[in-house]
């Protein structure tokens, strides 16, 4: 599984960016040596460029982009959520002619800075540009930049039903958004499916994805409360926890720790085997976004003139999302189990399994 599903992401993951490429100019613009006239930038969260996950992955994708086109970017990180306006300020002030913002923190700030700046392109990573009222809006120079992590979580919820010895999976996130209960509508729905193929009844603790309520910490740094928490679902017996809720993974492992137990644990937005390798024997899979890939995609695609305020929506066949290899986990689990993924995998790029949540992105 770990051989076929890192085959099939890396596909299309290299599909999609081979596609954005071939529309890049060449890094010597008209080809007298010169670089191409663009500036490309970006705005972190509170978590900054070295957090190993969501902002990292998200500029990684930029610089590669930036290379490619021969230029240097410029990127500010943010210490607060007070220095989200005045970052994105300090880089119009710069001339940027691209400026990605991360994550749905930014998102009010990046609608302000792109009503008062319209000669200004934005791309918003994960989330869409809303008014106060907190209905959606469309601004010509604002690119969503989202991810349809339901598909991916759907196998991860099928893998972590196949994998549970005591027939309780959970979940839980740090603050009820729509880019947080994707996953656990997802992941509640693969659960389901393998009930169904199966004729089995393993249960979802801390979602329901009917009422659109579950557990959730509060915030997305609170070690102590996401502790509790995951306490709380062990409790109940769940032996395959999904945390969505950025690093709060951690607290998760040191509860199972705690209880000298073997239970797993499913990271989110990266591969989090890579992002904390010393507990690598708590993680059975990550349902990930291909941030690189997006950033990457969408700042080449400005630089070629090509820039439109039309969503970009990572999915499984464009290697948008996708979930990590099972690493450690693979000799553990039935070789079935993860046929069955692939399978599945397979049915939802194909359009044979539609996967369905309120928070999916609408192209």
């Amino acid at each position: 599984m770990q051989r076929r599903i890192t085959a099939l992401i890396g596909i299309a993951a290299l599909t999609a960016a081979a596609l954005s490429a071939c529309g890049a100019p060449p890094a010597d613009g008209d080809g007298d040596g010169e670089a191409v006239d663009f500036l490309p930038c970006a705005v972190s969260d509170l978590t900054g460029f070295d957090d190993k996950d969501f902002n990292e992955l998200t500029y990684n994708g930029v610089k590669e982009a930036s290379d490619e086109l021969g230029v240097e970017p410029k990127a500010v990180e943010s210490a607060s959520e007070d220095q989200y306006a005045s970052n994105i300020g300090s880089l119009i002030e710069e001339d940027c002619d691209l400026i990605v913002t991360v994550g749905f923190a930014l998102a009010n700030a990046t609608r302000d800075a792109a009503q008062d700046n319209t000669d200004v392109n934005f791309a918003l990573i994960d989330s869409v540009v809303t008014d106060d009222n907190f209905a959606t809006i469309e601004l010509d120079n604002v690119k969503p930049v989202l991810f349809d992590t339901a598909q991916a979580a759907v196998l991860a919820g099928y893998l972590a039903a196949g994998a549970s010895k005591t027939g309780v999976v959970g979940t839980y996130g740090g603050m009820p958004f729509p880019s947080v209960t994707i996953f656990m509508d997802g992941y509640a729905d693969g659960v389901a499916y393998y009930n169904e193929v199966h004729g089995t009844d393993v249960q979802v603790i801390g979602w329901d994805k009917a009422a659109q309520n579950g557990t959730f910490v509060g915030s997305f740094d609170d070690q102590v409360a996401a502790k509790t928490v995951t306490q709380a679902l062990l409790d109940q017996h769940a032996d395959v926890i999904m945390p969505v809720a950025g690093t709060l993974f951690n607290a998760s492992v040191e509860a199972i720790k705690d209880r000298g137990g073997e239970e797993a644990i499913i990271g989110v937005n990266s591969d989090v085997y890579n992002v904390a390798p010393e507990n690598s024997r708590y993680y059975l899979t990550s349902v990930m976004k291909n941030l690189t890939t997006a950033a990457k995609e969408v700042t080449l695609a400005a630089a070629d003139g090509e820039f439109d305020n039309a969503p970009y929506i990572g999915t499984l066949a464009n290697g948008g999302v996708g979930i990590a290899p099972t690493h450690d986990w693979e000799s553990k689990l039935d070789p079935a189990l993860l046929d069955e993924v692939e399978q599945l995998q397979a049915d939802i790029i194909s359009g044979d399994f539609a996967v369905d949540s309120p928070s999916s992105p609408k192209a």
